[in-house]
């Protein structure tokens, strides 16, 4: 029952995830969102804005670490659950174990840009990372996404 109701809210946040990749696509924005939530509360929210912001840094998940430590008011999310619509890049997959972060829940992989192919050890050595939750919705808009762009 209790990894039911753990699949249950996984599918819940990761939803809100990509609500944010949705506001990402209709930007014109790779559409990659996340959320951050502590204590089964969303803490915060964001998506890509590399584009809007004319910074390579500006990911999803970047954007969702520094806002959440912003709320919580240190930088260390040692007690918060990060989900993302794809899988982190190194860069992120490097913040996210800097901020320490216990837990990481990703829908698409990405077999291109993924942490996993490049530095699978970036994230917190004791970090828990679940993968393929919801996959195929968080796949298939990023597929929407460059099959409009070509």
């Amino acid at each position: 029952m209790e990894q039911q109701d753990q699949t249950r809210k996984d599918e819940n946040y990761m939803r809100k995830a990509l609500a944010e990749a949705q506001e990402a696509f209709k930007a014109g924005e790779i559409p990659v969102g996340a959320v951050v939530v502590c204590r089964d509360r969303i803490i915060s929210r964001a998506h890509n804005l590399t584009e809007t912001l004319c910074d390579v840094t500006a990911h999803a998940e970047m954007q969702a670490i520094t806002a959440a430590a912003n709320t919580l008011g240190g930088k260390y999310l040692t007690e918060c659950t990060l989900y993302v619509t794809v899988e982190p890049c190194v860069m992120c997959a490097g913040a996210i174990g800097w901020a320490q972060i216990p837990r990481i829940v990703y829908g698409a992989t990405d077999d291109k840009r993924g942490y996993r192919r490049f530095a699978p050890q970036a994230v917190h050595p004791k970090a828990v990372v679940i993968g393929g939750v919801l996959e195929g919705e968080c796949s298939e808009l990023m597929k929407e996404f460059f099959r409009n762009r070509r």
